[in-house]
């Protein structure tokens, strides 16, 4: 029998069978998914096989197998480095919430979040959030910063989750697919879940004024089904995004933008650093790539992994 993944709190997951019916599940013996090391190896989205516990006096089961998916988002263990961890799976689109301020979103955050997806095969939607609140310069910025990520190829929506600003448009994107909603702690993913669908009524927190950094209030990753034909998934907020195992030579494929260009390099494995005659470095110079893309590549292809909360907007400051 088969299901999907609706919830994990790390040993037991929720399943909702073929028949909408949700059991609790546990994983049969140790699970290796073609040798990654991840701290979970079963995620949201998965669909398992699973067969009933008959040695339990409650009605539960135990996942015998899990399915091949079609595509996953991962990113580093915030405290083991080597280890993995995998957001979710069988993606259809997902959602990154950004803010301007409270909290701040940085550059940095949103390409490492978006490279991770490119390479993942994962179609990304910008969804800038909190409009309602912003003076008539930090709406400029934020503006044009949208643009930005426009003119590379990004579908970008200005909201506010809290009064429903174009969430018409929000909810036209989502319909029929699985969706996942990510961002930093405080972005208003579960204010958005919330105002598509108000019988959910997740938790929310305010801000912590002392360091403008959003309260943790969804600790594992969930499912939801929405009552216009959509599941989404909503993810604890994520403070960094590690890139995962991208090689060197193909990390510039993930910024479309470069993409386009690397073929006029005069060296096929141009890395875009020091290489005479680079198309993307030539781009650079004639403002015709964000600087802070290129600076985001760079910090990727030397693994540096900052703190991702400094510098939000560095370019128009």
């Amino acid at each position: 029998m088969t299901a999907r993944v609706y919830k994990s709190t790390g040993s037991w997951y929720h399943l909702k069978t073929e028949t909408g019916q949700f059991i609790k599940a546990r994983l049969k013996g140790k699970f290796r998914i073609k040798g990654l090391k991840s701290t979970n190896p079963v995620a949201v989205g998965d669909l398992v096989d699973y067969e009933f516990d008959e040695s339990s006096d409650e009605q539960t089961a135990v996942i015998t197998k899990i399915n091949e998916r079609k595509n996953h988002i991962i990113r580093k263990s915030v405290n083991l480095s080597k280890q993995t961890h995998i957001i979710a799976s069988n993606i259809d689109v997902a959602f990154l919430l950004i803010t301007f301020n409270n909290p701040a979103t940085s550059t940095t955050f949103i390409d490492r979040f978006l490279v991770t997806a490119e390479a993942y095969h994962i179609p990304v939607i910008l969804l800038f959030n909190k409009v309602d609140t912003l003076t008539e310069n930090e709406f400029g910025e934020m503006k044009y910063l949208a643009e930005v990520y426009r003119s590379i190829g990004y579908h970008c929506i200005g909201i506010s989750a809290l009064t429903g600003k174009n969430l018409d448009q929000v909810e036209a994107l989502m319909k029929d697919k699985t969706c996942l909603v990510s961002g930093h702690s405080g972005t208003g993913k579960s204010t958005l879940i919330n105002s598509l669908q108000p019988g959910l009524n997740l938790k929310t927190k305010e801000i912590s004024e002392q360091h403008l950094q959003g309260q943790h209030t969804t600790t594992f990753a969930e499912m939801y089904d929405l009552n216009f034909g959509s599941r989404i998934i909503d993810t604890p907020g994520i403070r960094g995004f590690g890139v995962v195992d991208i090689d060197k030579y193909e990390l510039s494929n993930y910024f479309p933008e470069f993409f386009k260009l690397k073929q006029d390099c005069k060296f096929n494995n141009c890395l875009h650093v020091d290489e005479p005659k680079c198309a993307v470095k030539k781009a650079l110079d004639e403002d015709k790539i964000e600087f802070t893309r290129y600076q985001s590549y760079l910090q990727i292809l030397e693994s540096k992994d900052d703190n991702y909360r400094q510098d939000q907007f560095q370019h128009l400051k």
